[in-house]
């Protein structure tokens, strides 16, 4: 006696009821276990154990998310809700930017990666502005030579429509010359570098600068960030922000018990 198709179970979230439509297969919780697990363990795709919905349709939720902005939406509730026990308001004053280099794998295409001459790597830069507590604001990923001062240009620029009340940045010698200009005069922004003592040797922790460089830290346990993996940069984008959401929820889980 054959078997027919093993039925799969209707999702029962509460936040889909009503809206009309084809009910979907899988919970929209099942969806976002599996695209954290994917980030958090760097396997590929098609590698996603049984235990969750299959692949194909773990991608398509991700890519509509990516598409749609429904994963900058989720990473910014958890951002706001991750601030207030600290006694911050949901919208930040002031940040820190800064900008990682990655090596890039195979799959990267050559028009959107390059080679960093400082780091020595080819691959990818991963631009980003924290808060002070380290949570992230906003990525922007462009090829590795792209120099910090023209993607902050555009990164900060990106950063104000967002947020109305920022009205300083710190930042690294990298970001000097005309971005602090173009920050004060076009974006009404106080760009303030934080330059590293001449006499200092070895490793210093310098004012503000260590706490995007924490922001890092907390990143790359997510394997699929230890190196770029994806074809868009919007998707190694979306990467970053899914990684982001683990370590806010995983912050928020600890203080509920």
């Amino acid at each position: 006696m054959t078997s027919g198709p093993r039925s799969v179970p209707r999702c029962r979230c509460g936040w889909l009821e009503g809206r009309g439509g084809q009910p979907e297969s899988y919970c929209h919780w099942q969806m976002v276990d599996a695209i954290r697990f994917l980030v958090d363990n760097g396997i590929k795709w098609r590698a996603m154990p049984v235990d969750f919905p299959g692949w194909d349709r773990v991608y398509t939720f991700f890519r509509r998310w990516r598409d749609k902005g429904l994963v900058k939406e989720f990473h910014e509730r958890l951002r706001g809700k991750a601030r207030e026990p600290a006694g911050r308001d949901p919208e930040p004053t002031s940040g820190i930017i800064d900008a990682q280099s990655v090596k890039a794998a195979a799959s990267v295409p050559a028009s959107s990666r390059g080679f960093d001459g400082g780091k020595k790597i080819n691959g990818r830069r991963r631009h980003i502005v924290v808060d002070t507590t380290g949570l992230l604001l906003t990525v922007m990923v462009t090829a590795a030579n792209v120099t910090d001062r023209e993607a902050g240009q555009v990164l900060l620029a990106r950063l104000t429509e967002r947020f109305f009340l920022l009205r300083l940045v710190w930042a690294d010698g990298g970001y000097t010359g005309p971005l602090v200009d173009f920050a004060a005069k076009v974006l009404r922004l106080a760009l303030t570098v934080v330059k590293r003592n001449a006499d200092a040797s070895g490793f210093v922790v310098l004012p503000r600068r260590w706490v995007v460089e924490r922001t890092f830290g907390w990143l790359m346990p997510s394997r699929r960030l230890v190196r770029d993996y994806e074809g868009r940069a919007d998707t190694s984008e979306a990467m970053v922000l899914w990684s982001m959401t683990m370590v806010m929820s995983r912050r928020l889980a600890k203080r509920r018990r």
